[in-house]
């Protein structure tokens, strides 16, 4: 089984947050689970960071494909594909980031981790 984390999925397992759900926690570490990271959260977390809207990402934005992989997590690239779905879709939810994180979890057929509820109206598995 492959799992999509949404960015603040990836934040809380890093820190170790219990406000990552027990369901999604003992998803995430079922070592048959792939766990998929979107180059979206990379995106979104170096540029919040870069904001000064996640201060604490520090470690995280300057060092962020070593950090996934210490943590053995697959990249997911952004295809055209992904990005062309995430455009076109008929939804009213405006965030780019959930929207490409979105259209990559129906693209890929994935669930995704995430406390996002409004994501159920998406056509996506959410994982929480």
């Amino acid at each position: 089984m492959r799992l999509l984390l949404d960015t603040h999925a990836l934040l809380w397992v890093l820190e170790d947050n219990p406000r990552l759900s027990r369901r999604a926690a003992a998803a995430l570490g079922d070592p048959e689970v792939e766990k998929l990271v979107s180059a979206v959260s990379a995106f979104e977390i170096c540029r919040k960071y870069e904001l000064g809207k996640l201060p604490g990402a520090a470690a995280l934005a300057e060092a962020f494909v070593d950090t996934i992989a210490a943590i053995d997590c697959t990249p997911l690239p952004i295809s055209l594909a992904h990005a062309a779905l995430a455009g076109g879709l008929d939804i009213a939810h405006k965030d780019p980031f959930d929207r490409l994180l979105i259209a990559q979890a129906r693209f890929e057929r994935v669930p995704i981790v995430s406390n996002e509820k409004l994501f159920d109206a998406f056509g996506v598995e959410r994982i929480w």
